[in-house]
């Protein structure tokens, strides 16, 4: 009996390691897949144009070139410029749109809220229609004043009904007894809201906030519709137009002669994600571990 107990663990611990073998070897080899697209682009942005065009985009090419580089970093201070207005918006866009939707999903959470119901039906109803582009220009133009103001790629972008609704799902994993037990200590609603919901809801808040710094640091659709200066244009923006204008016709009328096989035009959109992705990499990880556990409870809590 104690031999045939031995042999049932050893086997158990045999093919507990055979699964996590196999388990490991799956999860780096996907890792493998989803860090090529990433490799290639930061190859292929050393790229000639010429090895390019003859043979496509390479993981490992002939020749190292910076020429892309070069044209991107050719005006170097209006790049800079449009890296400071793209982090100002990050920062500010994500502060403020984590402090109102933070606000929002406790409010919604508050079973001694009146009109809860309501007005979360009221911001449900806001995913399911839009006012449409015309309406909204004609708001943000005509009524608000934000044309070519910075606040015009910042202001549509702070709420959003879905991390709303995130938020509040992940407060229902707050034990009520905690709003009491502050009731009765004399804490009011906004002081237990900042002392007691924030710090437990980091996991939320990292979330959401992943989320929105993306959102602004990729934005661009709205300066394309409300920003005129080009001392306003954020980074993706800038960066569209950059490769817009990479022809020929603009370096001749600057009286540059240059070889066209030599003009880096496809190699410099390989050099402009590099440019725009690289900064944003640097957040995930400290989030990463608040990431996974804000979606799950967000997702589970209903």
């Amino acid at each position: 009996m104690f031999y045939k107990t031995k042999n049932n663990v050893i086997r158990q611990g045999l093919s507990d390691n055979l699964l996590k073998i196999i388990c490991y070897t799956s999860v780096g080899l996907f890792a493998l897949i989803c860090l090529f697209p990433f490799a290639l682009m930061i190859t292929s942005s050393f790229m000639s144009e010429k090895e390019i065009v003859t043979e496509g985009y390479k993981l490992f090419p002939k020749k190292f070139t910076v020429s892309a580089y070069k044209f991107l970093l050719s005006n170097p201070q209006k790049l800079v410029n449009a890296y400071k207005i793209t982090i100002f918006n990050t920062v500010v866009g994500t502060t403020v749109g984590l402090f109102l939707m933070s606000m929002a999903g406790y409010v919604l959470n508050r079973k001694d809220f009146k009109y809860r119901n309501f007005f979360a039906f009221f911001i449900y109803f806001t995913t399911l229609f839009s006012g449409g582009l015309i309406p909204r220009y004609i708001l943000m133009v005509k009524y608000l004043g934000l044309k070519d103001n910075i606040l015009a790629m910042i202001l549509p972008n702070v709420i959003s009904a879905w991390y709303i609704f995130l938020m509040r799902n992940f407060m229902k994993s707050i034990p009520d007894s905690l709003y009491e037990s502050a009731t009765i200590d004399g804490a009011g609603v906004f002081r237990i809201y900042w002392q007691i919901v924030l710090p437990l809801s980091i996991p939320a808040l990292a979330t959401v906030g992943l989320f929105l710094a993306l959102g602004f640091w990729n934005e661009w659709y709205n300066a394309m519709l409300y920003i005129e200066s080009p001392s306003k244009f954020p980074l993706q923006y800038f960066l569209q137009k950059t490769i817009n204008q990479t022809n020929v016709q603009i370096l001749i009328n600057q009286g540059v002669m240059i070889d066209i096989s030599e003009l880096p035009t496809q190699s410099i959109k390989m050099a402009t994600a590099v440019v725009a992705t690289g900064p944003i990499i640097f957040l995930y990880p400290f989030v990463q571990r608040y990431f996974i556990k804000g979606l799950t409870i967000g997702a589970i809590k209903g």
